[in-house]
């Protein structure tokens, strides 16, 4: 069963986990998850500044090694990062000690890419996933723990783009943080609804920002 909108219950369970962020001001939160991806990112940063939109980027750490210049853009365009981990690890697979050693081993890579990295520390837990012992962990080192609101499935091939793009209209609300993915495979189904997403909530008069 898919969970497009994150239940209220579980927010309830887990109230040091940021799911939405309450604003006065009509704003939504977009992020992004996987990259920094070659074309793909790239195509996702080229529609962010045709729209004036600031967005939050979770960064596998594996793939800003591989993609620094990408990597540096999103830091110099005023977007916000955060970490996903250097190797996407499923954190209810992975042993704590494991994890917080790939956590700190995005740290040591993202600082050799930039030295002019945001002070909040922003964590995404790959899949959404994480142990208790590992956010305890993470916080203790300074992360918020960011989760979302809103789902859009595009990283799923049996979602089709018509529905990733209700997905997310139809859930999105005065806070919500929304999760798209840049990535290789998300690529078809982003390519169809980010657009359109952007297009549809500023009718509605929402505001876009980035986490920060």
């Amino acid at each position: 069963m898919k969970f497009v909108k994150t239940s209220k219950w579980l927010k309830l369970l887990f109230p040091n986990y940021i799911w939405s962020i309450s604003n006065t001001s009509k704003k939504v939160y977009l992020t992004f998850d996987d990259g920094p991806i070659p074309h793909v990112t790239e195509w996702v940063l080229d529609i962010l500044k045709q729209e004036n939109i600031k967005a939050t980027f979770f960064c596998i750490g594996e793939n800003i090694k591989k993609n620094p210049d990408i990597f540096k853009r999103i830091l110099s365009e005023g977007h916000s990062i955060g970490n996903h981990t250097y190797n996407h690890l499923n954190g209810w697979n992975t042993q704590t000690g494991t994890y917080y050693k790939n956590a700190m081993l995005w740290e040591t890579t993202t600082s050799e890419v930039s030295h002019s990295l945001p002070k909040r520390k922003l964590f995404r837990p790959p899949y959404g996933k994480i142990k208790n012992k590992q956010a305890k962990m993470l916080q203790k080192m300074g992360y918020e723990i960011i989760m979302w609101e809103v789902l859009s499935y595009d990283f799923d091939t049996k979602t089709t783009k018509e529905k990733c793009l209700e997905n997310v209209l139809k859930n999105t609300t005065q806070g919500s943080v929304i999760v798209f993915h840049d990535s290789l495979k998300a690529k078809s189904n982003l390519e169809f609804a980010l657009p359109k997403t952007i297009a549809a909530l500023k009718l509605k008069g929402f505001q876009f920002d980035r986490i920060r």
